[in-house]
């Protein structure tokens, strides 16, 4: 795995995805399908993540999953493992679940659930994309510990994560995340930037073998990829 230049997805893709979430009426609040197509665009998040899950066929449980954006990229990607994805916000998993199911996505869930308060049963690989910094360090600690112990033999942990290296990016980062909670779009305030040593000592003392590379391709943000085997 290398971050040294990381694309997003192809503007094909990126289109054929995001026609999924297009309201159903004709003059329906296209929010989401903008969102989803400008994020696909010019994100490299998915193409990482999908070359990481990439041979890994057991179930993927999806830890903050959002919309589900990730089902949505692995299905187009011919990746079929059974799919189950959580997240606090309600609301988005209402959509998640609509789309999902308009969309003919095979061996797919969608559940809320409070990470801060609970994981539910897995083994398998686990995703989790853009959460950590929404949670203490003590809770990221133990949600990096539960997801440690759900992965099955041969399975990966793919994150993504905005790391505290004190460049500007991760400045930049904390802006735009408190923007995403004053606005609504994440549920909660940025609490707590991991450093890459932080995780380092975290995964070595598992036992597990961890690449962690920057990730931020065009972008302003200060998001490094994360991948880690036993």
């Amino acid at each position: 795995m290398t971050g040294s230049h990381p694309r997003p997805m192809d503007a094909a893709a990126a289109r054929h995805i995001a026609r999924a979430f297009l309201p159903e009426r004709v003059l329906g609040n296209r929010y989401d399908y903008y969102y989803t197509l400008t994020k696909l665009r010019t994100d490299p998040l998915y193409p990482g993540v999908l070359d990481a899950l990439r041979r890994h066929d057991a179930p993927l449980l999806d830890l903050g999953c959002g919309l589900g954006l990730l089902a949505h990229a692995l299905r187009l990607d011919g990746q079929a493992m059974a799919y189950r994805g959580v997240d606090i916000d309600a609301p988005k998993i209402e959509r998640a679940r609509r789309i999902a199911a308009r969309a003919g996505l095979a061996d797919t869930r969608f559940d809320v659930v409070d990470l801060a308060a609970g994981y539910p049963p897995h083994a398998g690989n686990v995703a989790i994309l853009d959460v950590l910094q929404f949670l203490t360090r003590e809770q990221q600690a133990t949600l990096l510990d539960a997801a440690i112990a759900m992965l099955a033999p041969g399975a990966v942990l793919v994150m993504r994560a905005a790391l505290d290296d004190g460049s500007a990016r991760i400045r930049r980062t904390r802006g735009a995340d408190r923007f995403a909670a004053l606005t609504g779009w994440m549920p909660d305030r940025p609490k707590h930037y991991p450093a890459v040593d932080e995780l380092h000592a975290r995964f070595d003392a598992a036992g597990l073998a961890a690449d962690i590379v920057p990730w931020f391709g065009n972008t302003p943000f200060n998001n490094w990829l994360v991948v880690a085997r036993r």
